[in-house]
C-alpha cells in the first residue's frame, strides 16, 4: 500500500533548525554546514519504526531480499537491517532476509545528470525473478532515479517490490514518486552526514545536515 502523508515525519525548516554548536560535528567539517536537520539520536528511532512497519506488512515464507541503493543508503540499511532481524510478524515468526547490493549513480555536485547507471548486469539481475525485493534508499530527490531503477527491476519479474527511503525531498522537480515507507519528507535543500555525500564526502558525520555554500565550493568537482 502506497505511503500517506501521515506514514512520515515532516520536516520544516522553523522546527527542524538546529544550531551546529548543541550536537558535536567532526571538525574537518565546523566551517562546511548550515544547521544540523534531524540529529542521530531522532534518526536511529524513526529507523527502528520502519523497521516495525516493514516486518508488520510482510507476509510469506520465502526469504525477503533487502536491496541496498550504494553508496548513500549503507549506513541506512545497516541499521534497518539491524532492526528487522529482532522484529517478529503479526504471526509470532522473524522473517527470514537475503541481502543484496545495488550501486545506482545519477549525481554529481549537487546536481542530477539526469542519466542512471545501475551496476548490476542482466544475469545478476535474472535472480530476482519471482522474489520479494525490498529496495533500501537513502533519499528520493525528483524521484526519477527510482522510477528508471523500478522499471529495469520490474522486467526480470520479482514476485514483489517495495521501497523503503529514509529521506524523501519536498522539490517542484519531484516526479510525483513516492516510496512505500518514508522516514522523513525534508525541505528542498541539500542534506549530508549518516553516509549522505556531497562528491563522497560527509558520509563520516553522524547526523542529517544541510552543507553551506563554503562546503558546496570546497568540496566541489573541478573541471579538467
Amino acid at each position: 500500500m502506497p505511503a500517506s502523508t501521515n506514514s512520515w515525519i515532516d520536516v520544516t525548516a522553523e522546527k527542524f533548525n538546529y544550531s551546529l554548536e548543541h550536537f558535536v560535528i567532526p571538525k574537518h567539517y565546523e566551517n562546511d554546514l548550515q544547521s544540523v536537520m534531524i540529529p542521530n539520536g531522532l534518526v536511529m528511532d524513526r529507523i527502528e519504526k520502519l523497521a516495525r512497519m516493514i516486518v508488520d506488512d510482510t507476509r510469506g515464507q520465502q526469504p525477503l531480499v533487502v536491496c541496498c541503493v550504494l553508496k548513500g543508503g549503507h549506513q541506512f540499511f545497516a541499521d534497518l537491517v539491524n532492526f528487522m532481524k529482532k522484529c517478529v510478524t503479526k504471526q509470532g515468526s522473524n522473517v527470514p532476509l537475503s541481502l543484496e547490493f545495488i550501486k545506482v549513480k545519477s549525481y554529481e555536485n549537487d546536481q542530477s545528470t539526469g542519466n542512471v547507471k545501475i551496476s548490476l548486469t542482466d544475469e545478476e539481475l535474472a535472480e530476482f525473478k519471482g522474489r520479494d525485493l525490498l529496495i533500501v534508499e537513502d533519499i528520493i530527490d525528483t524521484g526519477r532515479t527510482m522510477v528508471r531503477l523500478l522499471d529495469r527491476l520490474k522486467a526480470f519479474e520479482p514476485a514483489s517490490v517495495r521501497v523503503t527511503s529514509l529521506l524523501l525531498k519536498k522539490t517542484p522537480l519531484s516526479c510525483g514518486y513516492i516510496p512505500d515507507y518514508v522516514g522523513f519528507a525534508i525541505p528542498d535543500a541539500f542534506v549530508v552526514g549518516y553516509a549522505l555525500d556531497y562528491n563522497e564526502h560527509f558520509r563520516d558525520l553522524d547526523h542529517i545536515c544541510v552543507i553551506n555554500d563554503t562546503g558546496k565550493a570546497k568540496y566541489a568537482v573541478k573541471e579538467a
